[in-house]
């Protein structure tokens, strides 16, 4: 895959244009300051009881509600949550959206199962950063960025990719570099990785390990040490050189462990169950099931998030954490 860079996209082409940035929460926020700051005219689409909106409003951006903001732009990107994107891009955004238009997402979710359908007329791409919100906007200010994606849709105007650079440029990715791809490689890769390794695999490998030490007789102590706090140092190490910088980091015992056993606990079994995923995921049934759980007021997520919230993995963690104020600086999650 080519990267693209500053000096391959116009910036002026999205500097010509007004986009509305619909939501502000982590991504949406990220995305409206670093646009206002690269000179765009940008307004954010909020309710007027939104919680979000004085904070807009103090960070020097114009608020309207979301369906005056959607008519108001000529490219409007919907930050939302998945589960209430197609609703709100309904209810709100359809009904603005003119031919010549441009509609933006940072994830292709709704478009690529075919919750949102853009009329004809309207370009449709994505602009995806590879990073939270909070990072998008930091990493602006300190005059870098962090890697992002393109993808296009639908080009009535041939005019979207052209857009779509500028627009992930204006946001801080031309210094990283941009990445072009589909909405099916974006949305399927982003829901594997997060359900299998990111989070679903990771949370329960953690969980089983240190459920394996407190059950064999160990400290609840040592178990959290050994299966979540250090898992850190791994993947920064991880994150800064690839898998081979934290194997040539470790010690040799370490190193020997990994090679010879992670395979045992990672098994063809995983790898099947993996593709099972994969398959629910390419289908459509993952995006259904999850809507309708959603619709049906989050019974079955509830639960579970409760189940997790209850484990004793989460007591004591908040306490060796408290023994660690360090880790309260520089802290991505703010607001929980």
């Amino acid at each position: 895959m080519k990267a693209f860079y500053d000096a391959d996209a116009n910036l002026d082409l999205i500097k010509d244009r007004k986009v509305a940035i619909i939501g502000y929460g982590s991504q949406g926020h990220a995305h409206a300051l670093n646009l206002k700051d690269s000179g765009v005219n940008v307004k954010v689409g909020l309710r007027a009881d939104s919680k979000s909106k004085p904070r807009a409003e103090a960070e020097g951006l114009e608020v309207l509600e979301p369906a005056e903001a959607a008519k108001w732009g000529d490219v409007v990107m919907l930050l939302v949550p998945d589960e209430l994107a197609p609703q709100i891009y309904a209810s709100e955004i359809a009904p603005g959206l003119e031919q010549g238009d441009c509609f933006l997402v940072a994830h292709g979710f709704g478009v690529h199962f075919k919750k949102i359908t853009p009329p004809d007329g309207v370009g449709v791409f994505l602009v995806a950063p590879k990073a939270p919100g909070h990072t998008v906007r930091r990493e602006y200010a300190r005059g870098r960025g962090v890697p992002m994606l393109i993808a296009v849709h639908a080009d009535p105007n041939d005019n979207a990719r052209s857009i779509a650079l500028s627009y992930a440029c204006a946001i801080g990715g031309g210094k990283a570099g941009i990445l072009e791809t589909t909405f099916k490689e974006e949305t399927e890769t982003d829901l594997f990785g997060e359900q299998t390794v990111l989070c679903g695999g990771l949370t329960a490998l953690i969980t089983a390990g240190y459920e394996t030490l407190v059950e064999a007789g160990y400290a609840k102590e040592m178990a959290y040490f050994e299966c979540v706090h250090e898992l850190k140092l791994i993947i920064d190490l991880i994150y800064e050189g690839g898998i081979g910088n934290m194997r040539f980091s470790v010690s040799n015992t370490a190193e020997y462990g990994d090679l010879s056993r992670g395979p045992r606990i990672v098994t063809e079994e995983t790898k099947k169950e993996m593709k099972k995923i994969l398959s629910e995921i390419q289908s459509g049934s993952f995006a259904d099931e999850f809507l309708a759980e959603c619709k049906a007021g989050k019974p079955k997520f509830k639960a579970l998030e409760k189940a997790g919230e209850d484990h004793p993995i989460e007591a004591v963690g908040k306490e060796l954490r408290a023994m660690m104020p360090w880790m309260q600086e520089n802290q991505a999650v703010t607001d929980r």
